[in-house]
């Protein structure tokens, strides 16, 4: 094959186009600074040329995208969203089908099925959405706009909705929990061992994309991924404590106050993060692709680990 990467420079496109590579097909780098063996396309929206990116290009791997920030500070954090992730995504699908690429993998995200799951009732591929937050609904948008396209034009579309991606090189809020257990920071979250939440191995999300790039089961359907283990926060920060090789420092405090102190901070979407539970089933991914994580957690954990270390 021949594939296009949008975002190769990213923290999973490096990986991945070294991946690819590795398996004997020709990558096509697009990047919106000048290097080497790339690209170059300049911003991503409506109005992007991909001419000579897709040139020859049997399939594409966009994972290009306005990323979930913390503190939006624009006046329409909707329309900033849409602008890339949206109208972006839908430009580059055009021309790709009108180019004669077979197959259209799109990195969308856990966050159009919502943003927390009840005890037991994790979220699966074809629930109904409800995102909730600019970047979810943004992501959502584009879905609907690729399965259009994928109707119209007969190009064959895959979605893959990840949770929280970690290995070596995250950053956010990952790399503030190394940080903390790193420093020996006590962490007030030892009783937070109700809540389980699903994560990605950077391994195991590259896995599967070169999965649903060939695999003829992957046309047009949507997949969840995980690690295939969810975790509470507390039983997390002990394992990624011994992957470290500092030893969480954790203690009790009730998850009530957990929550009160949130509200007083006016910090509400932390308390969830760190005590509220979203789960994914990734049953679909296994049955239909016949697909299991190659990576364990700990395994995960111990990557990341090495690269913060380094």
């Amino acid at each position: 094959m021949k594939v296009l990467i949008t975002g190769a420079t990213g923290f999973v496109g490096q990986l991945l186009a070294s991946t690819i590579q590795a398996l004997g097909h020709d990558v096509v780098r697009a990047v919106r600074q000048t290097q080497s063996n790339s690209v170059l396309i300049g911003n991503v929206d409506g109005n992007t040329s991909w001419r000579e990116a897709l040139q020859g290009c049997d399939s594409v791997v966009h994972l290009v995208a306005r990323v979930h920030v913390m503190n939006d500070q624009s006046a329409d954090p909707l329309s900033e969203f849409r602008r890339v992730n949206v109208d972006g995504t839908a430009n580059l699908a055009r021309q790709a089908a009108a180019a004669g690429v077979r197959r259209f993998v799109f990195l969308s995200s856990a966050k159009v099925n919502g943003e927390a799951t009840q005890e037991g009732q994790p979220f699966a591929a074809d629930d109904t959405p409800a995102p909730e937050d600019p970047y979810g609904i943004s992501k959502h948008e584009a879905e609907l706009a690729l399965r259009q396209i994928a109707e119209e034009t007969g190009m064959e579309v895959v979605i893959i909705r990840p949770p929280l991606v970690y290995g070596p090189g995250v950053k956010a809020n990952f790399a503030s929990m190394m940080r903390w257990l790193s420093r020996g920071i006590p962490l007030p979250l030892a009783a937070v061992t109700h809540n389980r939440r699903s994560l990605v191995a950077l391994d195991n999300l590259v896995d599967l994309i070169v999965t649903c790039l060939e695999h003829p089961a992957a046309a047009n359907q949507t997949f969840l991924v995980s690690d295939g283990e969810d975790l509470s926060t507390a039983d997390l920060l002990r394992r990624m404590g011994c992957a470290l090789g500092r030893p969480a420092r954790l203690f009790a405090v009730p998850t009530p106050l957990l929550k009160a102190g949130a509200d007083l901070l006016h910090k509400p979407g932390i308390y969830q993060r760190l005590c509220g539970s979203l789960q994914l089933d990734i049953g679909k991914t296994r049955e239909l692709l016949g697909w299991t994580p190659p990576l364990s957690v700990d395994e995960g954990l111990r990557q990341a680990a090495k690269g913060f270390r380094s």
